[in-house]
C-alpha cells in the first residue's frame, strides 16, 4: 500500500489544528526567538495579549496570607470536582453585590481560565445526531473556532457594522436557523476594544426570544468576559444575564487580576435559565469528559479572597490614547476602543497579511493580522506593553506606512 493511502493513526481534525498554529502565538514565539538574538530593545512585540500591570498588591497579599497560614495538605489538595464551595459562594456574593443578582455557589463551575469554560460549554451544547450551529460575531477570538469544531459543531458568523463594529442585528437574525444553538457575545471585543452599549444588547435579546419561540427551543447567549472590568471613559460593562435570560457566562480572572499563566476563570449558568440544571450538569459532564476537573485549587483561593478587587486601568488608558492619537496622526484608520487593551487598524493597503509581515521583517513590529478573526484587512495591536515602548515604536509604525505603500513605486 501506497503511504500516502495508508488510513491515519490519529484524528485529522486534531492534527490540523495541531499544524496550523494560532497567528497570535506564531508572531509571539518569532518575537521570543528575535529578542534572544537581538535583544528585547529590537522588537517590538505587539502580538498577544499579556497584562504588563502587574497583579493588583491584593492579589500579592492572598497568596501570601493562604501561603503562609493555610496547612500545605489542605490548601495544594483537590477540590470539589466543580471548585471550592467557598470560593464559588464569595464569587457569587460578589456578583450579586455588583448586578443585583441572587446567585449560589451552585451556579458556579470554576475552570482553568476561559477556555475550559468555553470549551466545556460548546460542547455541553452540542446535541448528538443533528446539526449544530454556534454563531460568532467577526472579528472574533479565533480559539472560539477550535473549541466549537472540535465538539462537532460548525462556527458560522457574520460581519460586525463599520465602521464602529456596531452588532449587525438584521445579519444576526437572517443567519439564525433551526440548528442555531447559541451566540457568542464578546465584550469588550477581542480584537477591536468595541463595547456593545445595553440598547443594541437588549434589541438582539428580543431577536433571539422571537426566534426561540418561533424555533421551539432557546437559542443562548454564551458571553465570554475576560475583558469584563477592562472599560474606560468611566463605561461599565452591561451584564447580559440582565438583560437576557438565556445567558451563559463564561469569565477569567487573567486580565482583570494580571493571572493568564495562572488559568482560572469559570462558568455561570443562572437559574433563570431554561432547564438550569440540566444546563449545568451538562457542563460539569462535559467538563468531566475533557478532564477539567478540579481547577488549581492555590488560585482558587486566592481569587475567593480578591472577588471585588478591581483592575488599575491608568497605564492601559494611557497606552491606549498614546496609540490611538500616535496611529491616527500618521494616516492610520483605527477603532478606537472602549475596553481592553487591544488597538484594530485597517492594513494599509488593505492587505493585513501582507503587511503585517513587512512590519515583520523590515522593522520588527509584531502586529497580528485579522483574517484569523474573520475579519480580513485590518491588524490588531495589543498595546499591554510599557508606555515607553509604545512611545518609541511610533515613528517606525509611520515610516513602515509610508515604505509599505510606496514598495512598488
Amino acid at each position: 500500500m501506497n503511504k500516502d493511502d495508508m488510513p491515519g493513526y490519529c484524528s485529522e481534525r486534531a492534527l490540523g489544528y495541531g499544524r496550523q498554529k494560532s497567528a497570535i502565538r506564531e508572531l509571539f514565539e518569532y518575537g521570543k526567538k528575535i529578542a534572544s538574538e537581538q535583544g528585547s530593545e529590537q522588537v517590538f512585540d505587539f502580538s498577544i495579549g499579556n497584562p504588563s500591570v502587574p497583579p493588583p498588591c491584593q492579589v500579592e497579599d492572598a497568596f501570601r496570607s493562604l501561603l503562609d497560614n493555610e496547612p500545605p495538605l489542605v490548601l495544594h489538595s483537590y477540590t470539589s470536582a466543580p471548585g471550592d464551595p467557598r470560593v464559588r459562594q464569595a464569587i457569587a456574593e460578589g456578583l450579586n453585590r455588583n448586578y443585583g443578582t441572587s446567585y449560589q455557589a451552585n451556579n458556579l463551575y470554576l475552570t482553568c481560565g476561559a477556555a475550559a469554560a468555553l470549551s466545556s460549554t460548546f460542547r455541553a451544547l452540542t446535541l448528538a445526531g443533528t446539526e449544530n450551529e454556534i454563531l460568532a460575531i467577526a472579528p472574533y477570538f479565533p480559539e472560539y473556532r477550535c473549541f466549537v469544531e472540535g465538539h462537532g459543531a460548525t462556527l458560522t458568523s457574520v460581519h460586525s457594522c463599520l465602521p464602529n463594529l456596531s452588532l449587525p442585528l438584521e445579519a444576526i437574525e437572517s443567519a439564525i436557523t433551526s440548528s442555531t444553538r447559541a451566540v457568542i457575545i464578546n465584550s469588550p471585543n477581542n480584537p477591536s476594544g468595541k463595547l456593545y452599549e445595553r440598547a443594541e444588547l437588549q434589541a438582539l435579546g428580543a431577536i433571539l426570544e422571537n426566534k426561540s419561540r418561533e424555533l421551539g427551543h432557546p437559542i443562548f447567549i454564551v458571553s465570554d468576559e475576560p475583558y469584563r472590568e477592562l472599560v474606560y471613559d468611566g463605561k461599565r460593562t452591561p451584564f447580559i444575564p440582565s438583560i437576557y435570560r438565556n445567558t451563559i457566562v463564561c469569565y477569567s480572572y487573567s486580565k482583570a487580576l494580571s493571572l493568564p499563566g495562572e488559568r482560572i476563570g469559570y462558568v455561570l449558568v443562572p437559574t433563570e435559565l431554561d432547564q438550569w440544571q440540566d444546563i449545568y450538569d451538562a457542563i460539569a459532564g462535559a467538563a468531566r469528559a475533557l478532564g477539567y476537573v478540579c481547577a488549581p485549587s492555590l488560585i482558587q483561593r486566592v481569587v475567593g479572597l480578591c472577588v471585588d478587587v478591581k483592575p488599575d486601568m491608568t497605564v492601559y488608558d494611557l497606552n491606549r490614547r498614546l496609540l490611538y492619537d500616535g496611529l491616527t496622526e500618521a494616516g492610520y484608520s483605527c477603532v478606537k476602543p472602549q475596553g481592553a487593551f487591544y488597538l484594530f487598524v485597517e492594513a494599509p493597503g488593505g492587505d493585513a497579511e501582507a503587511f503585517s509581515e513587512f512590519a515583520k521583517t523590515r522593522y520588527n513590529l509584531l502586529l497580528v493580522p485579522s483574517d484569523s478573526f474573520g475579519f480580513p484587512g485590518y491588524l490588531r495591536i495589543s498595546y499591554c506593553v510599557s508606555t515607553e515602548r509604545i512611545r518609541s515604536s511610533l515613528p517606525l509604525f509611520e515610516e513602515c506606512k509610508r515604505n509599505y505603500l510606496n514598495r512598488s513605486v
